[in-house]
């Protein structure tokens, strides 16, 4: 049943022992990939042991399903893990494995984690159940579960939480944290201007941008349909919700749903978030997240993306081609797109394919005059929202877009559906 954790198609490699405690039927079940984490799992799994439900109410630790993928551990992870899962009644089933090193990064063994859980929830019949997934270094907040499961029971198919630091993060530079604060402040900022110009139901206002591993759920038939957590060494999570969205599943990211995680610098995962906030203490100035590009660049995409989908959904976007030439996307790159059923897999090709959204990295530097940009410019947006302002578009147009931009003589009509000149 458990030969082969990280799943077929990749080399096996050799189990060392497990420890199997019989399924129950509470629809979910926590994943959490381990490695030499002694240190840290004692907070973890107390965390999941303590859990309350909406009304406050604690939610009994027997009915707390958690897989533990302990890979390559050179610690006492694994039978902790068993003895803190007794100790505090969790139904708890710990598998050691020794990945070979083409596959020991943490996209691996967060898939074989997910995928240990899959079958724990097929063999009790759940089909319809929820995979959770978060790090042996992070404790979920005591609504973790309950706010999860709130959410999928509200239609979602997938859920991302919001990720604090631990008290660990006090440590960090001061230049970091004001980076971090000015990050945050921006990443807030294109989140609303992306919900104001291309709102989707499943995920309402207010919603964060976040897409972490320590916090992330999915429904069992959403993550086998998209061919479960792609093995990547790096960003997995991101991977993950980038099949999902192609798929145009209802993915929520939800202000309730948080997690601490550590704020450590020597992480265990290459290019985790150890590693990230050591490189930025090293070196202040290295780029931001790839999320945070140009506000003009942010508004376009946000912009282009509503409009697209909302053709779409009329079934105009073969139809009204006018939006091909704007993008500076070629004949054959619209056959490709028309043909695509799922929005998501539609608008991937168009942000691959369109010179407009051509990524560029901005550095701490540049934040304040984006973010004063953004500023100025939700103003405006959310004046639009709400019906006042007769020169609202023109003011869009001249505001957002630097001169050269091809989109500066443009501007956002949602009750046209288009763009029109200003």
């Amino acid at each position: 049943m458990f030969d082969d954790p990280v799943g077929a198609g990749v080399a096996a490699f050799p189990l060392l022992s497990s420890g199997l405690a019989a399924p129950i039927r509470s629809g979910l079940v926590v994943a959490i990939p381990v490695k030499d984490e002694e240190e840290r799992l004692p907070a973890c799994l107390r965390a999941l042991a303590h859990q309350l439900d909406r009304s406050g109410q604690p939610i009994p630790p027997t009915l707390v399903r958690v897989v533990l993928f302990a890979n390559n551990c050179t610690d006492q992870s694994a039978s902790l893990g068993r003895s803190l899962g007794e100790l505090w009644s969790l139904d708890i089933r710990v598998v050691e494995a020794s990945l070979p090193p083409e596959a020991a990064h943490a996209g691996a063994a967060r898939r074989a984690a997910m995928d240990l859980a899959e079958t724990w929830l097929e063999e009790g019949g759940e089909k319809d159940g929820v995979i959770l997934t978060t790090d042996a270094d992070s404790q979920v907040a005591p609504s973790w579960i309950a706010e999860n499961l709130a959410a999928f029971e509200a239609g979602a198919e997938a859920v991302l939480g919001r990720i604090d630091l631990d008290g660990e993060g006090k440590f960090l530079p001061e230049a970091l944290h004001r980076r971090g604060a000015l990050e945050d402040s921006y990443e807030r900022m294109l989140t609303e201007v992306f919900w104001l110009l291309d709102p989707l139901e499943h995920n309402p206002w207010p919603h964060h941008a976040t897409i972490s591993g320590a916090s992330l759920g999915v429904s069992r038939t959403a993550y086998c349909r998209v061919g479960r957590l792609p093995r990547v060494a790096l960003g997995e999570d991101k991977a993950l919700i980038t099949l999902l969205s192609r798929q145009d599943a209802r993915i929520r990211y939800s202000p309730t749903v948080r997690v601490i995680t550590s704020g450590r610098t020597n992480g265990r995962a290459p290019g985790g978030v150890a590693d990230t906030l050591a490189i930025r203490s090293k070196e202040p100035e290295s780029f931001c997240d790839d999320a945070l590009e140009p506000f003009h660049t942010a508004f376009a995409r946000a912009l282009w993306r509503g409009r697209l989908r909302r053709l779409q959904a009329a079934g105009r976007l073969a139809i009204d081609q006018d939006w091909s030439a704007r993008l500076g996307l070629s004949a054959w790159h619209v056959n490709e797109i028309v043909k695509e059923s799922p929005f998501g897999a539609a608008w991937t090709i168009v942000e691959d394919r369109s010179p407009l959204f051509a990524r560029r990295l901005l550095r701490p530097a540049d934040l304040p005059e984006q973010i004063a940009l953004a500023r100025h410019s939700l103003s405006l947006l959310r004046a639009k929202a709400s019906g006042a302002g007769q020169d609202v578009q023109t003011k869009l147009g001249i505001a957002i877009f630097p001169p050269d931009h091809p989109e500066r003589s443009h501007s956002f009509d949602e009750e046209s559906d288009g763009l029109v000149a200003t």
